[in-house]
């Protein structure tokens, strides 16, 4: 391989890297997350209510966005700003096909059609060029997209400049799937503030997540943000009066209140999430693995808060086979672009026609990135990928 070999670790036990370890994290917060908890219970005021009201301001400050509507999971404020755009049967909106499949199940489940425009390679997000292209295709034919939703994947945003320039000339309604990236900057804006609508989830996994699903949408139009507090609690308002038929997307104070505790360490945790994505860069570099994988790239202007880690990697199940047979734990994200899910085979589209959805799906690698990742830890990682692609290439001579 050349290159600086790194130290074998010799250990009693092999050494176990998870892909995820919050039972660390949240041994640092245990005595913080316990005290809101009691507080709700002694409280007994359970949906909604002053916890979700001030985790809503909150959230929505440090996303630089007016406000904040707390709903029930990051798929459930995809739902809801859809909703709130006025999406049904027969209108169209646009998105990428390598990304998690609620993005695109919510836009069916309306009775609107996905359509899809393929990402960068570099980035792993829309790309800015091909989607002006399809929005001035559809418009000229007289059926244009009612909305774009632009999705800010592994914690990198997207190119958002182009993106609004395009969908403010065409009237198209811009709604940021920022689930993975709260708190990743756009040159001087943060992922969710930019659009219309943003739309954050707080599952477990994510930087900033739960105790169970939760999610929220921010934007800067109060009106917006009022309609959106109605569409959660099934469009009434005032309590049994319905201008509007919404649906039941309420926020749980519980989970709030465990939010409003992790919000104040998130900085910290996305700082640590960055320190371990430099440490990776240079283990891989120290090892003369940069021509063997490809590691992820940071956008000019963006601050990547690394939700995951991704590489690009030959014989991507193989290694990975490898990897965990090894006892290091990693993710493909995503295995099958959505265009080839089954149940969108009525769209008619076929392989081939998004390839860099296509080939994100086969060569890409998730390793771990948590914030209580110990740099021997990531020693370790990069030790087991070096050896299993020296013995790939061992078995191919």
């Amino acid at each position: 391989m050349g290159g600086k070999k790194l130290s074998r670790h010799k250990e009693a036990k092999p050494m176990q890297v998870p892909l995820l370890d919050l039972k660390a994290q949240y041994a640092t917060i245990r005595e913080e997350v316990q005290k809101v908890i009691n507080e709700v219970c002694d409280a007994q005021q359970f949906v909604l209510g002053p916890m979700v009201k001030q985790l809503e301001q909150e959230v929505a400050a440090y996303s630089r966005a007016r406000y904040g509507v707390g709903v029930s999971s990051g798929t459930d404020a995809l739902l809801i700003s859809l909703m709130e755009a006025g999406i049904g049967p027969g209108d169209r909106v646009i998105t990428t096909p390598y990304t998690f499949f609620a993005t695109a199940g919510v836009i069916s489940r309306l009775g609107a059609q996905p359509v899809f425009v393929d990402i960068r390679p570099d980035s792993y997000n829309i790309d800015p060029e091909q989607l002006q292209s399809c929005i001035q295709k559809m418009s000229a034919d007289g059926n244009g997209p009612k909305a774009v939703i632009p999705v800010h994947l592994y914690g990198q945003c997207a190119d958002m400049d182009p993106i609004l320039k395009t969908a403010r000339e065409h009237g198209v309604c811009v709604i940021e799937d920022a689930a993975q990236a709260i708190g990743a900057q756009y040159h001087d804006k943060r992922a969710g503030s930019m659009g219309d609508m943003g739309c954050f989830s707080f599952f477990p996994t994510k930087n900033l997540g739960g105790f169970g699903d939760g999610g929220m949408v921010v934007t800067n139009d109060s009106k917006t943000a009022e309609r959106l507090a109605s569409l959660r609690t099934h469009g009434a308002q005032p309590k049994y009066y319905h201008r509007l038929i919404g649906g039941n997307f309420r926020l749980d104070a519980l989970q709030a209140a465990v939010l409003l505790v992790k919000l104040r360490h998130l900085d910290d945790w996305s700082q640590s999430r960055q320190e371990n994505a430099k440490y990776y860069n240079e283990l891989f570099s120290k090892s003369g693995l940069t021509g063997e994988v490809v590691l992820p790239e940071v956008q000019a202007g963006n601050c990547h808060i690394y939700n995951q880690y991704i590489l690009r990697v030959p014989n991507r199940d193989e290694l990975r086979n490898y990897l965990t047979q090894q006892g290091v734990s990693t993710e493909i994200y995503y295995p099958l672009p959505l265009h080839l899910q089954e149940c969108f085979k009525d769209l008619g589209y076929q392989s081939g026609d998004f390839p860099e959805s296509e080939r994100a799906s086969r060569e890409t690698l998730a390793l771990p990135i948590y914030p209580e990742l110990t740099q021997a830890q990531q020693e370790f990682v990069v030790e087991k990928i070096d050896e299993g692609i020296r013995n790939m290439k061992e078995k191919n001579c």
